[in-house]
């Protein structure tokens, strides 16, 4: 297991009571530790609208880490193309990779944009069974979960509203992957021949990335285009196993990768032992239902905080699926709990994602799971 490397996905959280730049502050210093602990790399969401989450701009937020660390790869889990350009994504990790060559995956999402088309999805030959919710080694893959009230919502339409210039419409996903491949390789040019040269931007030594929840257009534009895809468990765990599989049916080798890579991310909370861990994660289910619900992610509550709401049937339904899929416990019991979800994935690489209120239980859960992970 120790061969199989673990990655830091992090949402720069705001705890109850603190505020954006501490936040920043904090995920720096985690950053800073996940070097020292030998995570592979360290990546930032992106997300817009949520008084729990200062990760608005990955690439502001991986300029100021990579200037606080030397080693460890950063990158963007995702930049969400829904509302930016192809033009605009290479020249700010152009301007990464020029002052920190060599350091950057330039991980891309497809959030915002237009609806994946009809038919599209791959036949899955391969995917592995699940039975009564669990697969063979026993990962829990609970039903799916309707996200159509969260894009009916008006919080939505106020997002994509402020997001995107009046009356601008989403370039089709697959088409802005290739721009953005062409305007890194210096090969972009117009149908009658205008050519683009970005500076900085061409030839940045960055490792591109697909971000992806199902077996839609990601995973496939992923494959097609022989680029590494990471299948996010912790956000839509229901589609893990057709999403990693999609991508692997849809794989052509490339320049840069001669066989498919997976990471899969995953939830996780650990610490001494289980009930302390159990405790450090009582607000995680009040966190995922503000998501869930359209009001945006809420400051992350204390356990007390968290145990004073009063939970309606409807809040229950809207955290199950995540509640049930989080990873916690001792370093032990969560490294087995890995291990069970990379046998079911296939997967490469493990993103592990961790909210605490308290930052130093944050950075004890990561030490933690690094320590016990070293030792397999």
């Amino acid at each position: 297991m120790a061969n199989t490397p673990l990655a830091v996905l992090d949402l720069v959280p705001i705890s109850s009571g603190s505020s954006a730049g501490q936040a920043l502050r904090n995920s720096i210093d985690l950053a800073q530790h996940a070097e020292r602990l030998g995570y592979a790399r360290y990546w930032f969401a992106e997300h817009h609208l949520n008084p729990g989450v200062a990760g608005t701009s990955p690439a502001v937020v991986l300029a100021l880490t990579a200037a606080a660390t030397s080693t460890i790869r950063l990158g963007s889990g995702a930049v969400q193309l829904g509302h930016r350009t192809a033009l605009a994504t290479v020249e700010e990790f152009g301007l990464l990779d020029a002052v920190h060559p060599g350091r950057f995956d330039l991980g891309l999402g497809r959030s915002g944009g237009r609806p994946t088309p009809a038919g599209r999805r791959p036949a899955l030959v391969g995917a592995t069974a699940v039975v009564d919710g669990r697969t063979p080694g026993g990962l829990k893959i609970p039903a799916p979960f309707s996200f159509e009230h969260l894009l009916r919502s008006p919080r939505f339409a106020l997002h994509k509203k402020l997001l995107t210039q009046p009356g601008a419409e989403s370039q089709p996903y697959d088409e802005q992957i290739a721009d953005i491949l062409a305007l890194l390789a210096g090969t972009y040019a117009t149908d009658d021949g205008v050519e683009a040269h970005v500076v900085p931007g061409e030839g940045a030594r960055v490792e591109v990335w697909i971000l992806g929840s199902s077996a839609g257009i990601s995973a496939e534009v992923a494959g097609a285009n022989g680029l590494r895809f990471a299948a996010n468990y912790h956000v839509s765990p229901a589609t893990v196993l057709e999403a990693a599989e999609a991508y692997r049916a849809a794989f052509v080798p490339s320049a840069e990768l001669a066989r498919p890579y997976v990471t899969v991310s995953a939830d996780v909370v650990v610490a001494e032992d289980e009930a302390t861990a159990r405790e450090l994660a009582t607000g995680y289910g009040l966190w995922v239902r503000s998501i869930r619900s359209g009001e945006g992610a809420i400051a992350f509550p204390t356990p007390d905080e968290a145990r004073a709401h009063a939970w309606t049937e409807e809040d229950r339904a809207l955290v199950e699926d995540r509640v049930d899929t989080q990873f916690v416990g001792s370093p032990r019991q969560v490294a087995d709990q890995l291990e069970t979800l990379r046998e079911a994935t296939g997967a490469d690489e493990l993103a592990v994602t961790t909210i605490t209120h308290d930052h130093a239980d944050r950075v004890r859960s990561y030490e933690l799971l690094a320590g016990e992970w070293s030792r397999r």
